[in-house]
C-alpha cells in the first residue's frame, strides 16, 4: 500500500495526532495528519521534473498547534468564511454562536471548529489510488451549534495526479454546514505568488461592507480588479485594493458553472517552475485569499511566510449565507447528506 502512517505528536490534551503519506504511481506526495484532518505536504514536479511542496504548514504538531498556524491546510467548519454577529435563527430559534473575529464568527469558532479537534484516520488503496478516510462526530452545542453532526473528509491521491477531497455529513437537527479546506499554495514552492496567472471561472463576485461581511448583492467583475476571467499575473492589479478593508484579494466568487468536469473553477500558473494546477468543485463558490495577513512566521524548513507568499482558494458556499436568502442555502436538516468534492489537478507547461 502506497501509504505510510507514523506518530505525530500530541496535543495539549494528550490526544494522539497521526501523520499519513500518500505516494501515487507518477511519484507524486501527499502528507497529512489527524489535527483538523489538515492538508501538510503537496508534492508536485516543475517541469524539469524536480519535486517541491507547494503548501505552507510546519514541520511539527506544535507549530500547528500554536498561533503562527493561520488555517493552514486544516478542514474548516462547520460553518467556513464569517458569519455576522455569530448569530442566526432556525426554524424559529435563535443561536448565539462564539464569536472570534470582532463581533462576528468565523471559520467554525475558536476552540472546537473542525479544524481545531483530532479526527480518526483510516487509510486504504482505491482502485484511482491510495486515500485517507477522516471522520468526527461534532457534539450538539459544540461552539453552540446545533445537532450532533457526522462529518467524513476523504483524501485521495489519484494516479492521474489529482488530489480530490470528498466531504460528506450527515445531522440530527437542523444546523448550517458549510466545509471547505484552507490551504495556502505556491506552485513556485517558495517565494511571493504575485507572478502567478489565475484564472477563475466566475462573472460575478459577493460584496463586502467594512468587516468584510457580505451586502447580499451579487456583482459582475468586469471593470474590477477581481476579473480573472482570461489568465491575469496576481500582482498585476492588487495595489487597487492595498486600502479596503481586506487589503489584498479576500473576495468569494459566484462560479459559472461549478460540478462541471470540463471546465475548472480556477487554474493557477507558475512561469517559473511551470506547474499548473487546475480545481474542480460541486460548489457554488471559491473564496480567493491572497495571504494579506501572513506574517512572516517561521514555517517548514525554516522558510518564512511573508505577505502574499500563498494564495489560497477555498471551495464553498458564500460567506453569511444564513442571513441572505438569495445566496445557496448551507441548512443541513436531518435524513440529508451534506456532499462535497473538491479536486486538485497537476499538470506542467514546458
Amino acid at each position: 500500500m502506497n501509504i505510510q502512517s507514523e506518530p505525530f505528536g500530541r496535543t495539549g490534551d494528550g490526544e494522539a495526532v497521526d501523520r499519513l503519506t500518500m505516494t501515487n504511481a507518477g511519484g507524486l506526495k501527499a502528507v497529512v495528519i489527524s489535527q483538523g484532518a489538515t492538508l501538510v505536504e503537496m508534492h508536485t514536479p516543475a517541469q524539469d521534473g524536480r519535486l517541491a511542496d507547494l503548501v505552507l504548514g510546519f514541520d511539527d504538531l506544535a507549530g500547528y498547534l500554536s498561533d503562527k498556524n493561520q488555517h493552514f491546510g486544516r478542514t474548516t467548519g462547520r460553518v467556513a468564511n464569517r458569519l455576522a454577529g455569530g448569530r442566526f435563527t432556525l426554524d424559529g430559534v435563535e443561536y448565539q454562536l462564539t464569536c472570534n473575529e470582532g463581533a462576528n464568527h468565523i471559520h467554525g469558532g475558536p476552540c472546537h471548529g473542525l479544524d481545531k479537534v483530532v479526527w480518526a484516520a483510516e487509510a486504504g488503496e482505491t482502485s484511482e489510488g491510495p486515500a485517507v478516510r477522516f471522520t468526527y462526530e461534532s457534539p450538539d452545542g459544540q461552539e453552540h451549534y446545533p445537532g450532533n453532526l457526522s462529518v467524513t473528509v476523504v483524501y485521495t491521491l489519484t494516479d492521474t495526479d489529482e488530489l480530490r477531497i470528498d466531504y460528506e455529513a450527515t445531522t440530527d437537527r437542523a444546523t448550517p454546514v458549510n466545509l471547505t479546506n484552507h490551504s495556502y499554495w505556491n506552485l513556485a514552492g517558495g517565494g511571493s505568488v504575485l507572478d502567478h496567472e489565475l484564472t477563475i471561472n466566475a462573472n460575478h463576485f459577493t460584496p463586502f461592507d467594512e468587516v468584510q461581511l457580505p451586502t447580499g448583492e451579487i456583482r459582475q467583475v468586469a471593470g474590477t480588479p477581481l476579473d480573472f476571467r482570461i489568465p491575469r499575473v496576481v500582482g498585476e492589479r492588487i495595489a487597487q485594493l492595498d486600502d479596503t478593508s481586506s487589503g489584498g484579494y479576500d473576495h468569494n466568487y459566484v462560479l459559472d458553472d461549478p460540478g462541471s468536469s470540463r471546465s475548472p473553477a480556477a487554474r493557477v500558473y507558475d512561469p517559473m517552475s511551470g506547474r499548473v494546477m487546475e480545481v474542480f468543485t460541486t460548489e457554488p463558490g471559491v473564496q480567493l485569499y491572497t495571504g494579506n495577513s501572513l506574517k512572516g512566521q517561521v514555517g517548514k524548513g525554516g522558510q518564512r511566510y511573508e505577505r502574499r507568499s500563498a494564495l489560497c482558494l477555498e471551495t464553498q458556499h458564500f460567506p453569511d449565507s444564513v442571513h441572505h436568502p438569495n445566496f445557496p442555502s448551507i441548512i443541513l436538516r436531518p435524513g440529508e447528506t451534506y456532499v462535497q468534492q473538491t479536486s486538485h489537478r497537476f499538470t506542467t507547461i514546458s
